[in-house]
């Protein structure tokens, strides 16, 4: 039994990287923030920025990192330092997050400073799409590549998707602001992420209702809501997507969605969700409960805001021990 669960330690042990090997030293993904992160879900709402932090009941820290550098790349750098190295340039961070310069973040300070990390992850996921479909590299592009890199030269898959182009056209021509037929790093972005550009709402608020308000009276009621999702559902879907319409949903309980409930079911709130993402950090760091956090605590829980080597090393450990406990 010893000698097995030696094996065993060493079969974990020869998976684990080099320490040299910067390459291959975290396990981190972050793919939750990628290119289509302004996916839809079932009932045709934009995807929330924070859908992957908790799935399965599993908690993603890649979302927490995220929240705090701005960026995937920079998630993904952090996950390769050095645990001190990581600290050091979160303290770096903390004393521009600091904006009274009292060495304490207030909630208010890390919310400001989260909102301003989306905005730089929905810049960052836009410019790295806008370089793959910039195919003649002239630093702006035109419907003719965006059709190119999203939907292939095939005409049968053009036609096959033709209700899906006819809205990424109207899309694409509603961020083209100065409409000179191509879109510039800012209006590419409007095109990306029209969930978080209010001049972008109308086409959303639009195209909600040319989708379900079948009944053409400016309203979408609960069985237009539905539609055909609820023939493949049963009962307790029904009552549960009920229950959603009346209490999230409809907010004025009249029934049915005007333009404002719409777009509220629509778009996802940031500034919930930045809310939320501060409740989280709040409720790990803040040691002495006095609702505000001193850098010593966001440094001593640094693995919580930003990723670092040894994190990755010490879940490596723990999977070892385990492996041990098993096999004797």
């Amino acid at each position: 039994m010893i000698a097995r669960a030696l094996v065993a330690l060493l079969l974990v042990a020869a998976s684990l990287p080099a320490f040299g090997d910067t390459a291959s030293a975290h396990i981190h993904t972050h793919q939750h923030n990628k290119i289509d992160s302004n996916e839809r879900m079932e009932d045709g709402a934009f995807s929330p920025r924070d859908a992957d932090h908790y799935t399965e009941g599993e908690h993603h820290q890649e979302f927490d990192h995220e929240a705090i550098l701005g960026s995937v790349k920079e998630a993904e750098e952090f996950d390769k330092l050095p645990i001190e190295e990581s600290k050091r340039r979160l303290g770096i961070l903390l004393t521009k997050m600091d904006l009274n310069n009292d060495k304490y973040i207030e909630r208010n300070e890390l919310k400001a400073w989260i909102l301003r990390s989306f905005g730089m992850l929905s810049a960052e996921e836009s410019e790295d799409r806008l370089d793959e479909a910039d195919t003649d590299e002239d630093g702006k592009v035109s419907w003719d590549e965006i059709l190119q890199d999203t939907y292939g030269s095939d005409p049968e898959d053009l036609a096959l998707d033709d209700k899906l182009v006819q809205d990424d056209k109207e899309t694409y021509e509603a961020a083209d602001i100065n409409k000179d037929g191509y879109l510039d790093t800012e209006e590419f972005k409007a095109y990306t992420h029209p969930e978080e550009t209010p001049r972008m709402f109308p086409l959303l608020l639009k195209q909600a209702l040319e989708d379900k308000d079948t009944d053409k009276d400016g309203y979408i009621n609960f069985q237009e809501y539905i539609g055909d999702r609820a023939k493949s559902k049963d009962k307790e879907w029904l009552l549960s997507e009920k229950d959603k319409f009346d209490l999230e949903h409809d907010k004025n309980r009249d029934g049915r969605l005007d333009s404002d409930e719409i777009l509220s079911w629509l778009v996802p709130s940031n500034e919930e969700i930045a809310s939320d993402e501060v409740d989280h950090l709040f409720a790990g760091s803040d040691d002495d409960h006095d609702n505000r956090l001193s850098f010593e605590e966001i440094l001593d829980h640094h693995d919580a805001f930003v990723g670092s080597e040894a994190t990755d090393y010490g879940d490596h450990l723990q999977d070892i021990e385990r492996f041990q406990r098993i096999e004797l």
